[in-house]
């Protein structure tokens, strides 16, 4: 049975003022002006979070599936129709046995994938990664955990000037899986031979990376620069300037730039302790931090704040759905079947107010609680 929202519909191309979706069982079939529209609210496709530790006070990283199931919840709530897990640095025990644990969930459609962002990462750049877990990739734990995932592992973030980093890389996207560079302290050119490797993603492009210098670039200026890659923004007024955000937004175009959360399990709490990879994190005034240096420990970030700041911060609606949604769909492999208003792709679309807060959440055709 076709069912269909209308009100100000934001499309890829654009934003049509007085327009409508229609959808029928999980697909849309027609996305159209419709002119006896007024007024009508916001609706955006369904957002794509594929960088995100937990929300709700529950947590992706320690491999439980009903505190996955709940943290996917919870940002289903705030809009987000398609998110991966990400799991932070990790004994290979456990990145092992979460694997295993969230296969069910990503078969049922709560998730989909995992996002490994570790362990293979810098020490020098490791920010609130546990830097006991750090290690060189492993080719023989990849093969291992890519064979035990099936389709469910879809993309790890390594630092490419490890030891086998680029082999990594290689046998990674000769996976599907997408490689990202991230929590890395290597030079352009290391980061460049990463990209040219297969590497097709920046893990929160500045955080946790060696900064810009004008002698040495260093790899934010490799992903910026490169016209495969998708660079992740996190946009939330803590980790990047705002200033950074719409800088980095109009170098790569909203086509190479992705919103996340980076959100841990406080997202949607308290301020209170909390815990990120066996590291202790306290919440201030909405900020997560590690106890013991204050590095930056994920966010508390949910996708629709992301898009009202990304907004005030002089964003046009059009591309800021397009960093929501359209572009991490497309990053990880996911473009041709949605993160978009378009017909074919299936129903998954979000309703806003005219304050950008959520009314309602459609997924795969179905009305969300």
């Amino acid at each position: 049975m076709t069912q269909r929202v209308s009100g100000k519909v934001v499309t890829p191309a654009g934003v049509i003022r007085q327009g409508c979706v229609e959808w029928d069982g999980e697909r849309i079939t027609a996305v159209a002006e419709y002119p006896s529209v007024h007024d009508g609210h916001w609706i955006l496709p369904g957002f794509v979070d594929m960088h995100t530790h937990g929300g709700g006070g529950h947590t992706f990283t320690t491999g439980d599936p009903e505190q996955a199931r709940q943290a996917a919840a919870f940002h289903l709530r705030h809009g987000t129709t398609t998110l991966l897990a990400s799991l932070v640095s990790s004994p290979f025990e456990l990145m092992r046995s979460a694997t295993a644990a969230f296969r069910p969930l990503v078969r049922e459609g709560a998730l989909a994938g995992i996002h490994f962002e570790g362990p293979y990462l810098s020490a020098a750049r490791c920010g609130a990664q546990n830097p006991e877990y750090l290690r060189d990739p492993s080719p023989e734990e990849l093969a291992e955990l890519i064979e035990l995932a099936g389709s469910t592992l879809r993309m790890v973030t390594l630092a490419p000037e490890r030891d086998g980093a680029l082999e990594a890389v290689k046998l990674l996207t000769a996976h599907r899986v997408v490689a990202a560079v991230g929590h890395t302290d290597a030079t352009y050119d290391e980061t460049r031979a990463a990209i040219a490797a297969g590497a097709s993603v920046g893990t929160h492009l500045f955080n946790g990376m060696r900064p810009v210098h004008h002698r040495e670039p260093g790899p934010v200026t490799a992903l910026l620069d490169a016209p495969n890659v998708v660079c992740e923004l996190v946009a939330d007024g803590v980790h990047l300037h705002d200033g950074m955000l719409t800088f980095a937004s109009s170098v790569a175009g909203p086509e190479r730039s992705a919103m996340i959360t980076d959100a841990m399990a406080a997202a949607g709490m308290p301020d209170g302790e909390y815990e990120l990879g066996g590291q202790a994190v306290t919440v201030a005034d909405g900020v997560a931090r590690l106890a013991r240096d204050g590095a930056i420990a994920g966010s508390t970030l949910t996708m629709d704040a992301a898009l009202r700041h990304a907004i005030a911060a002089g964003i046009p609606m059009a591309d800021a759905a397009r960093m929501a949604a359209t572009t991490p769909a497309r990053a990880i492999g996911l473009g041709d079947q949605l993160g978009a208003l378009q017909v074919g792709l299936r129903a998954d679309l979000v309703i806003l107010d005219d304050d950008l807060n959520v009314v309602r959440v459609l997924r795969a055709g179905s009305w969300q609680d």
